[in-house]
């Protein structure tokens, strides 16, 4: 699933795409940390002018197609996308980008990350910026990579499932890295990082919104510069 934020200077609209309402959670603690006031998200919901669900990287294209017309129109003068990095790798991601704006006749392509590459579109006479950030440890991964590298408080519960990993390929049965990391985020912040109170409420208290609300993350990791400095260039 993917998710839009819009973000007004003036008449037009900067627009960041996100894969999923949990990147747009922690993108709000980050940016929280960081104080970088001029980056806004309104409420996680879907529709025109606020968040717009979609189902994955594939609805990419579908998505900048539409903001290609508002381009057209002025409506909109910046374009950030974030995507993980998963298995597929950060080149791999510049160049899924890159052929979707081909295809779109986006009469741009990005070289690499962080930084705004620049065209003047002809509809509208305007200044059009696009950029994109691929979350990723180590080259790979995703959003819950990146959480495990930063996470701050004891991990008992979540470290022990590594024990239960290898339990299951002791007996040929397999769990994927992807799935492994969401599993260990989830105990950690239900198990790990959550009160016998809270627990009794999981749903309010321990889950993804209210945790990226608890100091149970490093947002001073290093795993975190090169995001932080492309959410920079937003300002």
């Amino acid at each position: 699933m993917l998710w839009k934020t819009i973000r007004r200077f003036g008449v037009s609209k900067s627009i960041l795409i996100v894969e999923s309402k949990g990147d747009k959670l922690f993108l709000e603690a980050l940016i929280g940390f960081i104080r970088l006031e001029n980056i806004e998200f309104s409420n996680p919901i879907c529709k025109i002018d606020d968040y717009l669900c979609l189902g994955g990287k594939d609805n990419l294209r579908k998505e900048l197609r539409e903001l290609k017309t508002e381009v057209a129109k002025g409506e909109v003068a910046r374009i950030g996308v974030i995507l993980d990095a998963d298995n597929a790798g950060i080149p791999a991601r510049i160049k899924t980008i890159n052929e979707i704006l081909t295809a779109l006749q986006f009469p741009i392509q990005l070289t690499k990350l962080n930084e705004w590459s620049n065209y003047e579109d002809e509809a509208s006479g305007n200044t059009i910026s696009i950029s994109c950030h691929v979350l990723n440890f180590g080259g790979h991964g995703e959003l819950e990579t990146v959480l495990r590298a930063i996470k701050s408080e004891k991990s008992v519960f979540a470290d022990c499932l590594e024990s239960w990993k290898n339990c299951l390929h002791a007996n040929d049965e397999t769990i994927t890295q992807k799935e492994f990391d969401k599993f260990w985020v989830n105990i950690y912040q239900r198990y790990d990082c959550c009160s016998k109170d809270e627990k009794t409420q999981a749903g309010k208290y321990c889950s993804d919104e209210a945790s990226m609300k608890k100091p149970i993350w490093n947002f001073k990791h290093e795993a975190l510069t090169e995001l932080k400095a492309y959410l920079s260039i937003f300002t």
